[in-house]
């Protein structure tokens, strides 16, 4: 499956799951609207039929609207008459059950000579409990002498207890577009992880037939007979063998380091070793493409030496191969507080941004387009990290594209 498909199908089954929860969220927000007016207009009706009762027996006219709606879960009942608390439950109650009002509600009577709601009191028409209730904070009316107010202080779990059947079914879409996602994700994983598998089969087959191919010349030339007889071009082909060993050497030996990282079995010798000494020894067979500024007063860290030796052989090699043709690489070292600082920098490409934290990750390589003109593995960073987490120094990079790059390692002093 091509790049470009893939893209598409992200996209279109983003729109997709969104499509989903937004016409999900928006049918139920509908469907609780629609409870909501249901409920008003039960309770309306409801009411009015109380107002009715309460004028009949009171032998008044009743109003045209008796009932007065303030707030989404508060109602006002104009009676026109005074009113007996037990014969109001009584009303309540009845006219409730008859609508279908099954929930807690509270009521209060206003007593006008007090201009209080008094006589507060939680109900239900579930069962026969009462209680008692506070209603300073009820809001009241100068339209009518007499009137009591309703409260539905369980409105909105009333109202979504009946919606329990869209919830669960949003609950299950919901669910089941996770599961989607999940599923997605994993395939675009393992899609880049294929990917990168590939690059990197494909990188250290070229990097591992380069010496394999340059050390097989060797070996021809130096079976040739006449070879004995030139001392200085015999001695020429037996050194580059060995570099190119020693060259394959580093390459497994990364490689081997990084599967040991990844199972976290990197052990460590540690032993202090006087980090110039190692650092002027790596840098020989780099005569001439590196210059050296050896500052620290105090040199001696606690390392292993064969790691401390491969990380900096890493960070010189990746500085040389993304430098120009004329590269300027530095290594450095200077004392910060009771620390060592190991210091290298390059005049080469730089690195963007949006790239720095990302080239520490195994088989990550700056992309330029599709093309991968620097040879390598892309696990000499992510190996450097390793080795500096595993130590418990710290590792920091300054760079900027077209200025070059600077990895600094943070060596406090145990």
């Amino acid at each position: 499956m091509s790049r470009k498909t893939i893209r598409w199908l992200v996209l279109f089954s983003a729109l997709s799951i969104v499509g989903v929860l937004i016409m999900q969220m928006y049918w139920v927000d509908r469907t609780l609207d629609l409870r909501k007016r249901q409920f008003n207009q039960r309770a309306h009706v409801a009411l009015q039929e109380v107002a009715q009762r309460l004028a009949q027996l009171n032998n008044v006219m009743q109003s045209a609207n008796p009932v007065e709606q303030l707030s989404p879960d508060y109602f006002l009942v104009n009676t026109n008459a005074t009113i007996q608390p037990e014969v109001l439950e009584q009303f309540i109650k009845e006219s409730f059950q008859k609508y279908n009002l099954i929930t807690d509600f509270e009521v209060g009577i206003y007593d006008c000579t007090t201009n209080k709601i008094r006589y507060g009191l939680l109900m239900s028409t579930r069962n026969d409990v009462k209680s008692p209730v506070t209603t300073a904070d009820w809001i009241k009316t100068d339209k009518y002498p007499y009137y009591f107010g309703i409260r539905f202080p369980e409105q909105e779990n009333y109202l979504a207890g009946d919606l329990q059947g869209w919830i669960w079914s949003s609950v299950l879409v919901l669910i089941a577009v996770s599961f989607f996602s999940y599923a997605l994700f994993v395939i675009l994983r393992q899609k880049q992880l294929s990917e990168v598998q590939r690059d990197f089969i494909n990188n250290m087959t070229h990097d591992l037939q380069t010496p394999i191919s340059t050390i097989r010349i060797a070996a021809d030339v130096l079976k040739t007979p006449a070879i004995v007889t030139q001392p200085e071009r015999y001695n020429r082909y037996v050194r580059i063998v060995e570099e190119e060993i020693l060259r394959l050497q580093r390459q497994v030996e990364m490689v081997l380091n990084m599967a040991k990282a990844e199972r976290k079995k990197l052990a460590l010798e540690l032993e202090w070793l006087d980090a110039h000494e190692l650092i002027e020894k790596i840098a020989q067979p780099y005569e001439g493409k590196l210059t050296l500024d050896l500052r620290a007063t105090s040199p001696y860290v606690e390392a292993d030496r064969l790691h401390f030796g491969n990380l900096i052989n890493n960070l010189i090699d990746n500085a040389l191969k993304y430098s120009p043709k004329n590269p300027e690489v530095s290594v450095r070292t200077y004392n910060e507080g009771d620390k060592v600082v190991l210091a290298v920098r390059d005049n080469g490409i730089g690195i963007a941004p949006e790239h720095q934290k990302k080239i520490f990750e195994k088989f990550y390589r700056v992309p330029f387009g599709n093309v991968h003109n620097v040879k390598g593995f892309g696990i000499g960073l992510s190996y450097v990290r390793q080795i500096v987490k595993t130590h418990g120094w710290k590792l920091h990079l300054t760079s900027e594209p077209g200025q070059g790059s600077e990895f600094r390692v943070t060596i406090p002093k145990k």
